[in-house]
């Protein structure tokens, strides 16, 4: 009986290793982009891809489930990725801070805390990752508008060049992925 059980098990093994060797795994710059500011485009929009392939199917009580009293919902995550990108556009790509307009709209889910926990409940998971799609198309479409030497250079604002602002976008949605996984793992399903 086992030998009869282990031998399909052993196939099925044997194609699980084909596929994931022939599997393509490489950071390329998609069409229209130059080559340095095209692999950060396929950086980020891979960690968006992951992000959202998480949190997609989310019930609007595991979107707002709250780990601890000091926790971050996982809605208020996404914002604050969302709050964070668009604040790392207006500063590389304009070289300013947020105006009083955009302080009211962000400033709550940038800086996450207890008005968080207050205020950032009560909206489906979609809601969160449309609003974050909707930085990311304005993301993707000025830096189509960049080329490599941009991307060396000083960023407007500032004291960091803009290799290394978008560079620290990344790393921020790699930690908070990390985070909402955390939180998911530890909800009852």
């Amino acid at each position: 009986m086992k030998k009869r059980f282990a031998f399909p098990v052993l196939i099925c093994l044997f194609f699980v290793q084909i596929q994931v060797a022939q599997a393509q795994y490489s950071i390329a710059p998609p069409k229209g982009y130059s080559t340095q500011v095209g692999n950060l485009v396929s950086m980020l929009e891979d960690l968006k891809g992951r992000v959202t392939r998480s949190v997609a199917e989310l019930s609007p009580e595991q979107t707002d489930f709250l780990l601890d009293e000091q926790a971050n919902r996982i809605g208020a995550l996404i914002y604050h990725l969302a709050a964070t990108e668009k604040y790392y556009q207006v500063y590389t790509f304009e070289g300013r801070q947020f105006n009083p307009e955009e302080v009211a709209m962000w400033d709550t889910a940038l800086r996450l805390g207890d008005n968080a926990r207050e205020q950032l409940v009560d909206q489906p998971i979609s809601y969160y990752l449309d609003l974050w799609g909707e930085v990311r198309a304005n993301t993707l479409r000025m830096l189509k508008e960049k080329d490599d030497a941009w991307l060396a250079s000083t960023a407007l604002g500032g004291g960091m060049d803009n290799h290394w602002a978008w560079y620290h976008v990344m790393e921020h949605q790699a930690n908070h992925m990390g985070q909402i996984r955390l939180i998911m793992g530890r909800m009852d399903r």
